[in-house]
């Protein structure tokens, strides 16, 4: 008979020999996907095409109906769903926090020996340039200093914590446990357990095999390719919109006008595709560092030559506020402010919460692309903490410096156009018209990688989730987003808003998406033979400690039984016989 140490014993042995066959299977599975032939699931292609087509056809050819429906179904979306949006985008920041404090926070995305694909500094500038470059160029004067001017539900206008902490509220923790959840699902997925690099493979714990390669699988790619699509060629309008307000304040040209901005996605376009078909590897790596140094640049240019002293004093009151402030920020819904609030909500945070859900297949995705070889608890930290960190200062440097003219009687706000405020703070400094060259350059370098990464995305969808996905496959995905952005662009003036009204639309069923992610992988890593060698050991131990304990009461039965015969002896001798 074996006892129950050598029981455990062998158990243990079983799953490290488990956990040996599964890397080296793993191994295997991803090296057969990444050099497999370059085949094409045309199912998902030809539906997400023709989905993206007969829109743009809609909005081209009856642009007046399309936004009307554009508007009513963003209505809809927010009156409807505003409340689950609220609610589980805190839930999302929870979860990305326990998963990384908890055991599961050492198992690796990849072999057990695997080593990051990436070194840290390339791979921090390529989520951050991939997550939110373009939204922090154009929202970084404009957000905090508009929550200061007209102020935020239940508080008053010119309150500068309230305007920040409102901002960093929307650009922090919680847009990134929204990228995280997506992200170390589908890393998980692909390089811990060899499945194919696909959205509805992370669903396998829950619909089973089957389930992810039928029809219902499928359907979750192709939403992904549509979300990816519409969400990129938004970007693509924010920036160039940005782009041809700051040629326009420079004096480069004088009134750009429709021409200015086809030729904007042109330079732009023409730019991507000389990166995509470099290789994530080599394009995206390189102009991700150079987006870090200029956007790097163009921070310690504001922060020198503006209100320094003022953007010192903004950071600690905006964390403090942020942090004071974040449950009722985290509570706030229509019922909120006496009822007031949903207006508010509906043109800020729960348009954020969808706009970042949008963006979740395509940042998420590529999130998972380079972190191959990072722990779960590395790529919390990277993905959650640092990307935020970086949010904080670059708000108080611009938002601080908007707020501090605004102050001082040298507004930027000029017409209330978000697009020229940045470059209205810009030429208020000294050599701020070079700067502003510079701003248009980290602007169209921030949608180049964008682009970059969401073209890879697309292309690992349509290529059965291969991990290195053909570069012309990705450029052709490259060149049909440009061409979504350049005619909904030109169309007429409405249309990036109706086109930002659709994408959030189209991507609001990946709030259900995202929570049947959060169930599926923690159930595939409660099934991980690293976590069950944990679990084993702590059984181990306990059954160890049980042991030891019955053998102390056994030792102290005996001894108490020895001390009862003694002191018994003892009287027996000690009494006189009679």
């Amino acid at each position: 008979m074996m006892s129950d140490a050598d029981v455990i014993g062998e158990q243990i042995n079983q799953f490290d020999q488990a956990a040996t066959d599964q890397a080296a299977t793993d191994r295997e599975a991803l090296g057969d996907a990444a050099g497999e032939a370059p085949t094409f699931d045309w199912g998902i292609i030809l539906v997400s095409a023709a989905v993206v087509l007969a829109t743009v056809g809609w909005g081209i050819l009856a642009p007046d109906n399309f936004a009307n429906f554009a508007s009513s179904a963003l209505s809809f979306v927010v009156d409807n769903l505003g409340w689950a949006f609220v609610i589980f985008g805190t839930i999302f920041v929870g979860y990305m926090i326990v998963i990384a404090v908890t055991k599961f926070g050492t198992i690796r995305l990849g072999g057990d020996d695997e080593a990051p694909e990436f070194r840290t500094v390339s791979w921090i500038a390529m989520m951050f340039a991939a997550g939110m470059g373009i939204g922090l160029m154009f929202y970084g004067a404009t957000e905090p200093l508009t929550f200061y001017r007209e102020g935020v539900p239940a508080h008053q206008p010119q309150e500068v914590g309230t305007a920040m902490a409102a901002t960093l509220f929307h650009w922090t923790l919680h847009p990134w446990a929204i990228y995280g959840i997506v992200g170390l699902a589908i890393a998980y997925s692909t390089f811990r357990l060899g499945r194919r690099q696909l959205v509805s493979s992370a669903f396998i714990p829950l619909i089973g095999e089957k389930g992810a390669r039928g029809g219902f699988g499928r359907l979750i790619d192709v939403l992904a390719i549509i979300a990816t699509i519409f969400g990129t060629a938004t970007s693509l309008g924010v920036g160039a919109l940005q782009i041809r307000a700051g040629l326009s304040a420079s004096g480069l040209i004088d009134s750009p006008g429709t021409w200015t901005i086809v030729g904007i996605v042109g330079v732009l376009t023409l730019a991507f595709l000389i990166s995509a078909v470099s290789g994530v590897g080599k394009g995206i790596q390189y102009l991700s560092n150079a987006n870090m140094i200029l956007a790097a640049l163009l921070a310690i240019f504001v922060f020198v030559l503006g209100p320094t002293i003022s953007v010192l004093n903004l950071m600690p009151t905006s964390l403090s506020s942020y942090f004071a402030q974040f449950f009722e920020m985290a509570g706030r819904t229509a019922v909120s402010a006496d009822g007031t609030a949903g207006e508010w909500l509906g043109g800020w945070t729960i348009f954020y919460w969808a706009w970042w859900i949008s963006w979740s297949p395509f940042v998420g995705m590529f999130l998972a692309r380079i972190s191959r070889g990072r722990t779960i608890r590395e790529f919390t930290i990277g993905v959650l903490v640092v990307p935020s960190l970086v949010s904080v200062v670059w708000f108080s440097i611009f938002g601080g410096t908007a707020i501090t003219f605004e102050q001082n009687g040298t507004s930027i706000w000029g017409d209330g156009t978000a697009e020229s405020q940045l470059f209205n703070l810009l030429h208020q400094l000294p050599g701020g018209t070079i700067m502003g060259v510079v701003a248009m350059i980290l602007l169209g370098s921030f949608f180049i990688t964008s682009a970059d990464s969401a073209s890879t995305v697309m292309a690992t969808l349509s290529q059965h989730g291969r991990t290195n996905p053909t570069p012309w496959v990705s450029a052709l995905w490259g060149l049909m987003t440009a061409a979504v952005g350049m005619v909904m662009l030109t169309a007429s003036e409405d249309s990036l808003a109706n086109l930002q009204s659709i994408t959030i639309v189209a991507a609001s069923p990946f709030l259900l998406i995202i929570i049947g992610l959060m169930f599926a992988l923690v159930k595939d890593l409660r099934n991980d033979v690293q976590y069950l060698d944990h679990r084993s050991q702590l059984d181990f131990a306990a059954r160890l400690a049980r042991e030891r304990r019955i053998h102390a009461e056994h030792v102290r039965a005996e001894e108490l039984k020895a001390r009862r015969q003694k002191r018994l002896a003892k009287r027996n001798k000690q009494t006189p016989m009679k």
